[in-house]
């Protein structure tokens, strides 16, 4: 996907942050039903100006993007674009080779670095401007391992969260090093580059959830059964909800088999809000 992520103190970067506001304000329960006029006069803009930048920041026009908020895109999406992730792992994409549409170069830690919680790893962070809100973004040498939206849950609680996954790594504030992660992944197309730091079976799980396209969505029971564990959805389900890198790792893009969204780590409305916009590049 596509993301426009201009300095905050250029005029892109106004309208940029302007245009943020305007996803959360039509993501609120009040908000998906709002005319052009409505949501333009909230912003302080005339209907043609936000439609004009509405739809250059977020690729679709706000009456669209209203579409894909709406809770029965869940359901379509399951209908339409399910796709199917035993063949997937069965035509060999699966391993550590380039996946994510030649996006992503990842790497896994070795059950033992996991099981020491991190011990000799130095584990930079920073914070970060992102399409949905703002990041916590960390990393070691070898790469990305973490990737938090703290919109919804706050910077305290992000911050408490991914550290208490490797808690003997040695933890240092750097943002200077993990600023070109951060870009790497925001270009879409660069060498945004994991290291999955995580026990076996969420590796399993993480890996197939790499396979899962832009703009499609699977189940978490498909998801066991292409792992080749059908018994452990609920496994699975938690698996998903532990992904310590969100969006590069799409855990978005699992639903219940009811076309529900299920939960979701950073919040619900980042759910849908990701969902949307993937729909919205996509066509689907």
């Amino acid at each position: 996907m596509t993301v426009h992520h201009p300095p905050a103190d250029t005029e892109d970067g106004y309208h940029w942050q302007l245009m943020r506001r305007a996803i959360d304000r039509l993501d609120a329960p009040d908000g998906r039903d709002m005319t052009l006029e409505q949501i333009a006069a909230e912003m302080n803009l005339s209907p043609a100006h936000f439609q004009r930048l509405f739809s250059r920041y977020a690729g679709v026009s706000p009456k669209r993007f209203q579409q894909y908020l709406r809770l029965g895109h869940a359901k379509a999406l399951l209908a339409e674009r399910h796709t199917t992730l035993e063949t997937a792992l069965g035509t060999g994409m699966s391993g550590t080779g380039r996946l994510h549409d030649l996006f992503l170069r990842w790497e896994a830690m070795s059950p033992g670095d996991y099981a020491s919680g991190g011990a000799g790893l130095t584990i930079r962070h920073g914070w970060h401007a992102g399409p949905f809100g703002p990041m916590l973004a960390m990393a070691t040498e070898r790469g990305l391992c973490g990737l938090a939206f703290t919109a919804e849950t706050g910077e305290t609680a992000a911050m408490d969260d991914l550290r208490a996954r490797w808690p003997a790594a040695d933890h240092r504030h750097d943002p200077a090093a993990t600023a070109p992660h951060v870009e790497a992944a925001l270009a879409g197309r660069g060498e945004a580059r994991l290291h999955l730091i995580g026990a076996p079976f969420q590796i399993k799980v993480w890996e197939a959830l790499l396979l899962v396209p832009e703009g499609h969505v699977t189940t978490y029971g498909e998801i066991a059964r292409a792992i080749g564990r059908p018994r452990a959805v609920r496994a699975v389900g938690t698996a998903v909800g532990r992904n310590p890198v969100s969006w590069l790792i799409p855990c978005h893009r699992a639903l219940r088999k009811s076309g529900g969204l299920g939960g979701y780590h950073w919040g619900l409305p980042v759910k849908r809000a990701l969902l949307a916009a993937e729909s919205a590049e996509t066509g689907a």
